[in-house]
Order: structure tokens, then sequence, then C-alpha cells
């Protein structure tokens, strides 16, 4: 029927002429044309060239399937975000012996050239270290105008202070945060970091996410020939670490009531879940309950996730959660929770008075998430419409198999559709992803990603987002009455038109990773902002009205806009 159509068009000129026309309108219509946002792999003309290393080439145990995360920061303060990618490295006794070409791998400090491209500054700066590194976490600790590195390793951590010369000096020792040697009889293995003043004295504090008891020579009696399951290993408690008067920390876990010496922590996520004024910390755990603990503001803490409704997934289980991703995904002004995981993930919506629902299946996600195994996820607005969409490295845990990256549309009421494959082709290919952050590397308004595989490629993927839409956009970098550390957590409200937009100042909240430090804003159709709300941690709120859009711009506590 089709080639008889064809055929009897064209035998017929003024056929022809209508079907010229019907082709016109078919290319000019925004249902075929090309997607208005596409994200496109730029990875080796930007000059990014790092190659993630689990220590050897044969994928067999906990350690190598977990891989490390990415981290983006000013490191020069030149007002473009750098990259810092954690690699891995061979391990006596743990690497297969032939592995020993990957020792000492370091990390890679790239520095943003300002102009899509990246200078590897490592040595520069100072900051290749050798250890296994698993995360970053990135702050102006002392309020000096430079942004610190802490990094989280198996093994000893390390604390960067930052020169403000484009170099850092090892202060590890001189704060107390190098950490235990060993915890519950093996190598301590520190995941993350979140930073927060818990006590309210001024000075940021810090709570350290250890994960499990790494035993190497342990095999499974049940499964012998594949890596051991988590739950076979003893956990590792995480550490809250108070900032004292002269700089230092003190490990203050069992005196706040923290101290959960069995727990597997793998990703921490600081919010005001329950909108009281104060800062509370989700810790989510590897196939435990995670763990939800309710700050009271008196420097007393309360484990709630299961009476909140966040400990385990909506069939009831334990899964092998690995962080928590916070943003309003319903537009209700409540904060919502994502959990990742090597299930089908956690969609918690937030009801108000202190509860969650488990809405991972009316969402769409855990059809989407299903089978994966979510590692590190984002939720971002891509498209500047307004709502959040989410971002997902994924890959199987137990065995080195690939799988595709998801990115799913958000329709502005918390139900997702994939819509990956048709904004590029990374999300047609299958890697095995681990760490990804978001961050807008050019300053152009739209969100790119940066993401790190553990596949035998290993690989680093730089997509930036060539966004073709005419939606409205703010950035937004918040610097509280004691630096940019004292303004995490802080709750900023936009109102856009009859929207409200609501979303929390916290930027660790990617699996081993840390996004871009500037709150993003998607407006759709706005060229304006009519009102901002910002409600500081110390409870001050300052407001601004009429605020232009398109633009990147600081808040100071006290000050006002810049």
């Amino acid at each position: 029927m089709i080639q008889y159509f064809f055929k009897v068009i064209s035998a017929n000129i003024f056929s022809q002429r209508i079907l010229t026309i019907f082709l016109l309108w078919v290319c000019n219509n925004s249902w075929a044309q090309t997607p208005s946002a596409i994200f496109t792999d730029i990875t080796e003309q930007s000059g990014i060239d790092f190659r993630y290393t689990f220590g050897d080439t044969t994928y067999g145990n906990i350690l190598e399937s977990s891989g490390s995360g990415v981290s983006v920061f000013d490191y020069d303060g030149d007002g473009d975000l750098d990259l810092y990618m954690l690699n891995g490295t061979f391990l006596k006794g743990i690497s297969d012996p032939e592995g020993v070409v990957f020792k000492d791998t370091p990390n890679r400090l790239y520095q943003n050239n300002d102009d899509g491209t990246f200078t590897d500054v490592t040595q520069k700066a100072g900051v290749g270290d050798v250890h296994w590194s698993m995360a970053a976490g990135v702050l102006d600790y002392d309020n000096d105008g430079d942004v610190d590195i802490y990094l989280l390793n198996y093994g000893p951590n390390v604390f960067y202070i930052n020169n403000n010369d484009g170099t850092f000096t090892d202060v590890t020792d001189s704060l107390g945060l190098r950490g235990p040697k060993s915890l519950n009889g093996f190598t301590k293995w520190s995941v993350g970091v979140a930073f927060w003043d818990y006590n309210v004295d001024g000075a940021i504090d810090m709570m350290v996410g250890n994960f499990l008891a790494f035993d190497p020579n342990h095999v499974s009696s049940t499964l012998p020939d594949m890596m051991p399951h988590p739950a076979e290993y003893r956990g590792q408690a995480s550490m809250l670490y108070q900032q004292n008067k002269n700089g230092s920390f003190t490990d203050v876990t069992k005196a706040m009531g923290l101290y959960y010496p069995e727990s597997k922590c793998m990703g921490l996520t600081v919010f005001d879940y329950d909108d009281d004024g104060d800062l509370d910390l989700f810790q989510g755990n590897d196939h435990q309950m995670n763990f939800l603990f309710r700050n009271d503001g008196h420097n007393n803490f309360q484990e709630v996730a299961q009476i909140s409704g966040v400990a385990v997934n909506d069939q009831g289980l334990q899964t092998g959660s690995m962080h928590g991703s916070i943003g309003d995904i319903d537009g209700d002004g409540l904060i919502d929770l994502l959990v990742t995981d090597l299930r089908h993930g956690s969609l918690y919506r937030n009801l108000g008075f202190s509860l969650f629902e488990d809405i991972t299946e009316q969402s769409g996600l855990a059809r989407l998430f299903t089978g994966k195994g979510v590692w590190a996820a984002a939720l971002f607005d891509f498209d500047n419409d307004g709502d959040l969409d989410i971002f997902s490295a994924n890959g199987v845990a137990e065995e080195l198999t690939a799988q595709y990256p998801l990115l799913a549309e958000n329709d502005g009421y918390g139900h997702f559709t994939n819509i990956g494959p048709e904004h590029g082709p990374y999300f047609t290919e299958k890697r095995s992803g681990r760490g990804a952050a978001i961050w807008d590397f050019d300053n152009d308004g739209d969100l790119d990603i940066i993401i790190s595989h553990i596949d035998l490629r290993a690989t680093a993927t730089l997509l930036r987002n060539d966004i073709k839409n005419n939606n409205h956009w703010l950035g937004l970098m918040l610097i509280g009455k004691n630096g940019p550390a004292s303004a995490l957590g802080a709750k900023v409200t936009l109102y856009v038109g009859e929207k409200r937009i609501v979303t929390t100042n916290q930027y660790a909240t990617s699996y081993l990773s840390s996004n871009d430090p500037r709150m993003h804003f998607g407006l759709g159709d706005h060229h304006q902002v009519d009102r901002l709300d910002i409600d500081w941690p110390d409870q001050h709120t300052d407001v601004f009205y009429d605020i232009k859009a398109d633009r990147y711009l600081t808040a100071i506590q006290n000050k006002g806009l810049r």
C-alpha cells in the first residue's frame, strides 16, 4: 500500500507539490524536530584523559566494585569550576600481582581553562594522593576565601588545606582527621563526609561515613566463585568530628549518640527533613536499614528512619543503598528523598509531619531502575523548565556488567520517563558507572554531567548540555555569616509567577561525589524571580525581590546579593 501511494505521488506533479508542502510542515513542527536539549560527549576534546583503576584487571572483590567519586569546585578562585577525579590503586594482598603496574596511581586535578578545555595540574597543586581514594569533601572549612579538600580513603584519610596560590598542604595530623587505622579489626574504609555546624557554634563540623570491615581473604561459603555479599562482613562506625576553637577536630560520636559500630554507610546527606529549623542527617546503609538522625535542636539526635518511613524500600527490604539525593520532585514545597540502590531504588515523598511515603512504583522509577544497579544519581533540572529530573550512573555490583545510564524527565508532578536515548549517544551505550557530579562547567546556565566508570575502558565522560530551548534560569552561591560552609543546609524558596520552587543548599548528595556548589534553578519562560527567601541554618531569613534571570549571583548573609 505504501509503495503504491508513493508511486501515485511521483506520477502527479500537483501531488508532488502537496508532498513537498507536507514534508516542510513536518520538519517545522516541534514533535518532529531534534530534541531541545542534547548532551554531547566532549571528553576527548576537553583534555580530560583520566582513566580509573581498581588495582588490576580482574574484578573480584567489593573494594574493586565500589568505584570512586568525582568532585567539582573552584580550586583557584577564578570563577569557573575545576575537576577532581578520585582513583583506586594496586594494593598488595588485595589486587592480583600483575596489577602492580597500577601501583601508586594518583587522583587527578584538572584546571578549567574557561574555553571548554582542562589542564592536569595534579603535580603542581600537590594533591596526587596515591591511597585508594573514595570521595573528596570540598569546602572552605576555615573561611579564608579558598576551598580545601578532605579525602576519604580506604586507609588513612587526608586533609589538604588550600594555600591560595594554586597549591595545597597536607595538614591532616594537625587537624586530627586521619581517622583510626582500623575499625572492627580491618583497615578503616571511609566513603564520604557530610559537613554541617551541628552544634551551631559558628564552626563547621563533619560526619565521616565509614563502610565495612573488608577482609580480603574472606571467601563466601555459599557462592565461593562470586565476590562475597556485603552482609558477610562486619560494619564500621561512622564518626562525628566536632571542630575545636583552634581549628582541630575531636571525635564526639559516642557522646552524641551516633555510634553504630556495625553500620555500613554508603552515603550521608544533611537536610532539615522535618522543616523545624535545624539540620538532620540521613545515612544510606548497605543491606541494612537506613538511618535518619533527627536533630532536636539541643545537640541531641534520635534515630527515626523506621517511624519516618525511610528505613527500607517499598517491599520492606533492606537494600544496597548508595546515597540520598534531595529535592522537591512534585512542587509541593517539601524536600523529598531519592535513595539509589542495587534493586529499584526508593523515592520517598515528603508528606510533612516528619513522614515519608515511598512512591517509587507510582513515580515510574521502579520500572526504570530495576535491574540496572544504580550508583550515583542526581535530582537536577537539565532543561530549565522548573522541575527536577534525574540522572543515574548504573552498573551491576557483583559482576563487571555494564548497563545503560539513565536520564529521566519529570512531568512536573513527580512522574518520570526515560528520555536518555533521545538526548545523546552516551545514553544508548552500556557502561559501568559509579561516581558522577552535576555542574555547569562552562557557566552557560545549563547543567552538565561528569561520570567516572570502572569498566575496563575506564575513561571518564564529560557531557556538555547543549540546550536549545528558551527557558530561563538563575544560579546562586550562598555565603553564610561564617563563610560558605556555614550556608550548607540553608533552605531557599523562589516565587516565580504562580510557582514556588523550594530547595536545600547541599551539594554532597551524589554517590562518593560533590556537585556544583552553586544552586541552580530552572525558571521556564519567566524572565525574573519575583521573590527569593533564604532561611539560613542559624534561622535568620533574608528576602529579596524582582531578581533578573539568566545569571549567577552570590547571596551573602545579612549583606545582600552580588
